[in-house]
């Protein structure tokens, strides 16, 4: 792994597809409690337009070593 692994989840869904499947309203309730813009805009960066972090830090459980888990409380897009 040369002493790396994920730097984050990665989307499980386009850009394009995030926008066809979400509603503003979807975005925020995902978002709520993170200060965000939450407008049409932005609806490509959905927290469900990504991957589950627990899954994505299981699947690499060999290479690292979690010694904090970080909780997101804003997002600057735009």
């Amino acid at each position: 792994s040369f002493c790396s692994c994920s730097h984050g989840a990665g989307r499980v869904m386009s850009r394009n597809q995030a926008r066809k499947q979400f509603t503003v309203e979807d975005h925020r309730k995902a978002t709520e409690g993170i200060e965000c813009r939450k407008d049409k805009d932005v609806i490509d960066e959905t927290p469900m337009a990504y991957k589950d972090i627990d899954a994505v830090m299981e699947a690499q459980k060999e290479l690292v070593e979690v010694v904090h888990t970080l909780k997101q409380i804003v997002c600057v897009k735009g």
